[in-house]
């Protein structure tokens, strides 16, 4: 996990603290950025013991801004990691607290010698929000435990075709299935663009039935202008996209104490004793 922080990295994962807030957000953050981490196959475990190490860091040192850390369950085996700020200032101020802090600065360039073990790539994008694309009430954040994101990577000079295509779908979709929720982002930076990223989630994985229905539903229930302009951003303006779901990392997480304490058995979960055995001797 890292976070920008000059010569040292910083970050953990997903829908963070607004800045200097005490808690989740409650709306959808305006920057997020993101740490995607290539983990070893065969590493998993040990890379997650290490990850812990961040969110500790970080609480130690008081940082008022929280994050989710992710783990993919479709795809390669990859760890994401979400900082969602208010502004570029938030994390400009961000970055200054991680290099500032001697002692945090130092456990954070110690944390990332230890992490090169088990990763074999790092990327770091900042994406922005497109709220007038996103649909449906923000959701709890530390409730939510799964994932889905979808890339969208666009053809240059079509971003006009994406936003009229959400748009329609978003319509098609306040008709056919209202309870549908996701969020839009733009990337500013850290992949080529026009690149968006489309964020969904659920409290338990069965509720992915649900997405999936209110999907199928929302493409039925089309207008006729609505499939033209899904039809035109299809074959026209879309170079590729993918899906991919994950599963939030209690360990790799930040949040608050707040956070943890409306669901303790998943935040705080009591470790199993291991009771130590000692060789029989004849």
């Amino acid at each position: 996990m890292r976070q920008i922080t000059g010569p040292v990295t910083l970050l953990v994962f997903l829908v963070a603290g607004s800045a200097l807030g005490q808690t989740l957000p409650t709306s959808q953050p305006n920057l997020i950025q993101i740490i995607i981490e290539d983990v070893k196959v065969g590493h998993e475990a040990d890379h997650a013991k290490t990850e812990a190490g961040w969110p500790a860091a970080f609480e130690k040192a008081k940082s008022p801004y929280f994050s989710l850390g992710m783990v993919s369950l479709t795809g390669p085996s990859v760890a994401w990691f979400v900082v969602p700020f208010d502004s570029n200032q938030a994390m400009g101020d961000s970055m200054k607290r991680s290099t500032d802090d001697p002692m945090l600065a130092a456990e954070l360039a110690r944390l990332s010698r230890a992490d090169a073990d088990h990763i074999s790539n790092m990327r770091s994008i900042l994406v922005a929000a497109r709220k007038d694309l996103s649909r449906g009430a923000f959701p709890d954040s530390g409730r939510q435990r799964f994932w889905e994101v979808t890339i969208f990577r666009v053809r240059p000079g079509h971003e006009d075709d994406f936003v009229a295509a959400a748009k329609a779908y978003g319509s098609a979709a306040t008709r056919s299935a209202p309870n549908t929720a996701y969020r839009v982002y733009e990337v500013v930076a850290g992949l080529p663009s026009p690149t968006y990223m489309v964020f969904s989630s659920v409290v338990n994985y069965g509720d992915f039935d649900k997405t999936t229905a209110e999907g199928e539903a929302t493409m039925k229930g089309a207008n006729a202008e609505e499939q033209k302009a899904l039809q035109k951003f299809g074959a026209e303006a879309v170079i590729n996209s993918e899906t991919q779901r994950f599963r939030l990392d209690p360990d790799m997480s930040y949040v608050s104490k707040e956070v943890r304490a409306q669901d303790p058995a998943f935040w705080m979960p009591k470790k199993p004793v291991v009771k130590k055995t000692t060789a029989s001797q004849d």
